[in-house]
Formats: structure tokens, sequence, C-alpha cells
């Protein structure tokens, strides 16, 4: 799994392409991906925030246990 900066420049990236028209990506490994339409791209910057935001949020620090004997 990449990590929150890496996931960040691979969006910014794709949000200058997207800006600029471009259909084609190239991303940092040197691959290619060609767009059919602007929506397309928007799915790939909504699926990349969504791994960014997955990336960034914490587990929770504290765990409350509420028991009883069923009375």
């Amino acid at each position: 799994m990449a990590t929150v900066a890496e996931l960040s420049k691979m969006r910014a990236d794709l949000h200058a392409a997207r800006m600029s028209g471009a259909r084609r990506f190239r991303d940092q490994n040197g691959e290619e991906v060609e767009y059919r339409s602007d929506s397309e791209m928007a799915r790939a910057l909504a699926a990349l925030d969504a791994e960014i935001a997955a990336a960034q949020s914490r587990p929770p620090s504290t765990i409350l246990f509420r028991t009883s004997k069923g009375l």
C-alpha cells in the first residue's frame, strides 16, 4: 500500500492532467492510463480521495466494554 504522501502526489498529478484536458496519464512507475471521459477521471480522483481518507484515519484509542448479567 502506498503512503499518504505518494497517494497525495498521485492525486495532484491526476488532478493536473484532468484540468489540462489530457486523456492520457503516465504515473511515476511509467504506467500509462488512457481515460475515455472526464467522468472516469472524476471516479479515479474519488477513489484516490477515499484511499487517502482511509490511510489517514486512526484506529480507536479507547475501547469501552459494556457488560451486564442480563437481569
